[in-house]
């Protein structure tokens, strides 16, 4: 997806937020924002809205010397979601649909993202999870919620690759992972995470912490941008996106740089600002399960 000039207020907000996270003073501040807006004036709008989301967070690590400002937030987002997973595992054993439970579960895990929020409550958000007369899940149209055409291709795949997003939604990646291996143990399921720290994006100990390994081979993707692009990636990567019969790809981020062709790929996400619900065509705060195949 490409960068829209309503974006470029984003990177600003990004900045400071990410630089209070790191405790940055004011005039270390002052020299990131000073920084971001000289390489906005350079910013070409056919790049990603992530790839410059990779350059705001390099800078605010180098000018706080904080190589992983979020790894408090992580540990928290980890540590309050495994709460919870009781809960949740009880609720989806007397459902009725069990897939949809689980796929409602991750998308909705997705609202755990500091990239696009200017703060989080976290046992709040993640008790909106369980309550679906909130709305917290929805399904809109079958265009944005192909539900049915992802059962079908999940079926089919012999060898899944899951493109991780956020630390504390990896709980709820977790649970769907677990549904699938229960229907069928000898599917391939290969979880990816990020090579170096990005906002709070998943590394391999975080997917870890959430218990992934019982249930998935995890790999780095041997990227540190917020989101997938494949020439960015790593050749380990690059071979699982071969050998996959089928890509689960997580959060906007993924949504907005993850293009693969020749396979089908769903994005599970929810949509979090104005420029991504208008390019799939939902409102903010949609959850989307879209299928792209070219």
């Amino acid at each position: 997806m490409k960068t829209y000039l309503d974006c470029i207020p984003c990177f600003f907000r990004q900045a400071i937020e990410a630089s209070r996270i790191a405790g940055a003073d004011e005039g270390t501040e002052k020299k990131i924002i000073d920084e971001i807006a000289r390489v906005i004036l350079g910013i070409k709008l056919t790049a990603t809205p992530p790839e410059m989301g990779k350059t705001i967070h390099n800078l605010v690590k180098k000018l706080t010397g904080k190589e992983d400002p979020y790894k408090k937030v992580k540990e928290e987002s980890t540590k309050e979601a495994l709460k919870i997973y009781p809960e949740i595992r009880k609720k989806l054993e007397s459902t009725g649909n069990r897939l949809l439970f689980a796929v409602e579960l991750a998308i909705a895990g997705n609202i755990i993202d500091y990239g696009t929020k200017k703060s989080l409550n976290l046992q709040e958000e993640l008790s909106k999870i369980l309550q679906k007369e909130e709305k917290s899940i929805k399904k809109e149209s079958e265009y944005l919620f192909n539900f049915r055409s992802f059962k079908n291709d999940v079926e089919k795949a012999r060898n899944i690759l899951y493109v991780a997003d956020n630390v504390g939604e990896t709980i709820f990646d977790r649970i769907l992972i677990e549904e699938i291996k229960r229907v069928d143990p000898a599917k391939e399921i290969i979880y990816a995470v990020k090579e170096k720290p990005i906002i709070n994006d998943a590394l391999r100990e975080d997917a870890i912490s959430a218990g992934i390994d019982k249930f998935a081979e995890i790999i780095s993707s041997g990227s540190d941008i917020p989101g997938t692009i494949l020439s960015l990636c790593s050749k380990e990567f690059l071979e699982c996106v071969e050998r996959a019969d089928l890509i689960i790809s997580k959060g906007q981020g993924n949504f907005e740089t993850l293009s693969v062709t020749g396979k089908p790929v769903y994005y599970l996400f929810m949509a979090k600002c104005a420029v991504v619900a208008k390019n799939v065509g939902s409102e903010i705060g949609d959850f989307i399960l879209l299928k792209r195949e070219v």
